[in-house]
């Protein structure tokens, strides 16, 4: 190998490679933690090294030019070797110490996690957990997490995943908002009240069509991609919302408006990157979090 060749900074690259993934100075820049100047300097210096021009500045944006399309395959393999340095590395440790980043969905975040956490926190006061509460998932390979909570099965061999226990899904109201429009006594009469979105309605219809209540979009006139803020929604009478049976029952002022509508079954997957098996920390907060999940 001609060594000599490849003597540009890992730093340019990666700052062209996160430029090139996120679409803008801007966007890189608050991913990789550094000011729009200093990315702008690494990409140009990159520039500089290889002699080639990878981006077409305008005034509205970057794009790629012929150039910086051939090279991109070649710096996400660079990237992805990074990260798998680094995965294994973090495989190797074994100190209680240090940072562990958590990804969950916003439902399990708020109302799963933080009995769990107790526990952790007595059995290894000296780790930094950083949880991530997100319905978007995180890609483990890149350590965009360390382990992870998803209600549906991975796919990626590269990932160890434990199924815990699950929990269903069943409509709830406040109250309140069935005293005003009246205890529906059939699915026809469901399907005259309002409902509260969760994420994009229109994507639920044909779970809900599957048993037997068949609403529409109009019947949706709040929706939002936040567990939180969908159950304050449904707490203050703004529609129906469907919520796992455990979080709808922590709270008196909600009923079920209709006992006869078959609960949705959620699966929860415990997953994490198979190298992060052998180190310490990361075992530790798995095993705790599988444990306490169930």
């Amino acid at each position: 190998m001609e060594w000599r060749r490849s003597a540009f900074d890992w730093n340019q690259a990666r700052a062209f490679l996160v430029t090139a993934e996120e679409g803008s100075l801007s966007a890189a820049a608050r991913a990789l933690g550094l000011t729009q100047p200093t990315l702008s300097r690494q990409v140009a210096g990159l520039e500089e090294a290889l002699g080639v021009t990878l981006f077409e500045r305008t005034s509205r944006a970057l794009l790629l030019t012929q150039s910086g399309i051939e090279l991109l395959a070649y710096f996400r393999m660079m990237g992805d070797a990074a990260n798998n340095i680094s995965v294994a590395a973090t495989g190797q440790s074994e100190a209680v110490t240090g940072h562990v980043l958590i990804s969950a969905t916003n439902l399990m975040a708020t109302y799963f996690l933080p009995p769990v956490l107790k526990n952790l926190r007595k059995t290894a006061p000296d780790l930094q957990i950083e949880i991530i509460a997100s319905n978007e998932l995180s890609d483990l390979r890149r350590r965009e997490a360390d382990i992870a909570i998803r209600h549906s099965r991975p796919k990626d061999e590269a990932l160890f995943a434990k199924r815990l226990k699950g929990t269903t899904a069943h409509l709830f109201a406040s109250k309140q908002y069935l005293d005003e429009v009246g205890r529906p006594k059939t699915l026809t009469d469901l399907e005259k009240l309002k409902f509260v979105g969760f994420d994009e309605p229109a994507l639920r219809l044909g779970l809900m069509a599957s048993r037997g209540l068949n609403l529409t979009t109009a019947n949706f006139n709040f929706s939002t991609s936040s567990t939180t803020v969908a159950l304050e929604l449904v707490r203050q009478g703004f529609g129906i919302g469907i919520f796992p049976i455990e979080m709808g029952a922590a709270y008196p002022e909600l009923e079920n408006p209709f006992p006869g509508f078959e609960p949705i079954s959620i699966e929860t997957w415990l997953v994490a990157h198979r190298e992060l098996r052998t180190n310490l920390r990361i075992r530790l907060v798995f095993d705790l979090l599988a444990e306490g999940i169930g």
